[in-house]
């Protein structure tokens, strides 16, 4: 028995959501696993109502679950940075989710814009390193509102955080057991404090890793060859910054947003599973929005609860909806509506 926090979140987030239950459901029963959800509703709405974005009270009782499976978040009438950051970053740091975890996986029947680049050549992962960076918020003002106004921002980069990153790319490349290779995204020749520290946890680390192969490649670069070459890539690792953009890169190359999802990782604690696309708030209600990402989402969550064959059949079933029914990841136009892409993808579970 599992215990699972939902927060459907704001706009299209509970159209999506609701398919992602009704996946997990049906291959829980098929592989005799139950799970009990308790729906939360951090959001907009609530921030609306009440002024709350997530209280101290609630995060307490989140710990006790052994995933969050969360929704979009964002609400056309609350100023953008509050629910971010009031939920799903705080989410992010006070359960210390370290990893950002992106597949980047083209599956058959999806366009990509990558010219005679088809799913053999688009099946890698991002590691974001997930609560330091730049995303820290350390930094401030000086003369603010002035025009001698000074504006600093500090990238905070520990041996702790660096190394733990590192470690759990390297680990869940073996896991994948695909090409056996972790390139390190960054910028030595710019950010020398910084990536200095990255490249040197990551050479002494990779001593442990006889059996993975090591690369570096500047950021610059990445973002090309993942254009050019993505079959070069099995397990990209990089900081929190680098690893934003490049995973908005990777979701185009793999097809759009409504089919990439990802999750932020606490391998020794709770972790949190969400399409990375963002409410939507114009589809809301129409049922027209693609729920697939909030499924595979839900498949990357059984894969960290340790239901791997469950997580493999979430997969496979997601792969045949795709290539033998949509005409389309964009909202509107997929040929089907969403309960109706839910029910497809229960269908191929069985």
């Amino acid at each position: 028995m599992y215990k699972l926090a939902v927060i459907p979140g704001d706009g299209t987030g509970p159209e999506q959501i609701r398919e992602g239950i009704k996946v997990l459901t049906a291959v829980a029963e098929h592989e005799g696993f139950k799970f009990e959800a308790v729906t939360y509703d951090f959001g907009g709405e609530r921030y609306l109502r009440t002024g709350e974005t997530l209280p101290d009270s609630a995060l307490e009782e989140l710990r006790g679950f052994d995933a969050i499976y969360l929704g979009a978040i964002g609400h056309p009438e609350v100023k953008p940075g509050i629910l971010e950051q009031g939920i799903l970053l705080r989410l992010r740091f006070e359960l210390d989710q370290y990893v950002n975890l992106r597949p980047v996986k083209l599956y058959p029947g999806v366009q990509t814009p990558l010219k005679d680049k088809g799913p053999d050549h688009i099946d890698f992962v991002v590691v974001r390193e997930n609560t330091e960076g730049l995303y820290c918020g350390a930094g401030g003002f000086l003369k603010r509102g002035t025009r001698d106004e000074v504006a600093i921002q500090n990238s905070i980069n520990t041996y702790k955080g660096v190394e733990r990153c590192l470690r759990y790319a390297f680990d869940y490349c073996r896991l994948r057991n695909k090409r056996r290779k972790v390139t390190l995204c960054g910028k030595t020749n710019v950010l020398t404090y910084a990536f200095d520290l990255w490249e040197r946890v990551f050479s002494a680390l990779g001593m442990e890793y006889p059996d993975v192969e090591r690369d570096y490649a500047h950021v610059d670069a990445t973002c090309m060859w993942m254009v050019k070459n993505p079959e070069w890539f099995d397990v990209i690792v990089t900081d929190n910054m680098f690893g934003d953009i490049i995973t908005d890169l990777g979701a185009i190359i793999q097809g759009g947003m409504g089919i990439a999802a990802g999750g932020n990782i606490n391998p020794e604690g709770v972790s949190m599973f969400e399409p990375i696309g963002g409410s939507a708030p114009k589809y809301a209600g129409r049922n027209v929005i693609n729920p697939l990402a909030a499924i595979c989402a839900g498949g990357m969550l059984l894969e960290q609860l340790g239901e791997r064959r469950a997580a493999s059949m979430v997969e496979k079933a997601v792969a045949a909806v795709c290539a033998e029914h949509l005409k389309s990841m964009t909202a509107g136009r997929m040929g089907y509506s969403t309960n109706e892409v839910g029910d497809l993808v229960v269908r191929y579970l069985k």
